[in-house]
């Protein structure tokens, strides 16, 4: 099982980016999918999940109308896009799978699967 993130740079507060996550080796259309971020000195935390179909989705209250998860399951692909990007947005993006039957993950154990992360910095 792989998840490959992606999509991560050094943007200016209010610049957009938008983060992609292909899996490969599992059943992506079986598995909710999800983005945490960790900040230098902080402990990981949610950010948005999607449900197996993407109809559903949760997101962190701080993210909520700037963020925007979405699944391309025809592409094993899951998406972030993060727009008014803020410098407490900065951290290092994860994604991961979860097979369960929690149809919009929200915890960091819920979660089977993860990548290894792309780093986002904003500047003020």
């Amino acid at each position: 099982v792989q998840l490959q993130a992606s999509g991560g740079g050094l943007v200016q507060a209010g610049a957009s980016l938008r983060l992609s996550c292909a899996a490969s080796g599992l059943s992506f259309s079986s598995a909710a999918v999800g983005w945490f971020r960790q900040a230098p000195g902080k402990e990981r935390e949610f950010v948005a999940a999607a449900s197996r179909s993407g109809e559903n989705t949760g997101y962190l209250d701080s993210v909520k109308g700037r963020f925007t998860i979405s699944r391309d399951n025809a592409k094993n692909t899951v998406y972030l896009q993060m727009n008014s990007l803020k410098p407490e947005d900065t951290a290092v993006y994860y994604c991961a799978a979860a097979f369960s039957n929690i149809g919009v993950p929200l915890r960091e154990y819920d979660y089977n699967f993860w990548g290894r992360g792309t780093q986002v910095t904003v500047s003020s």
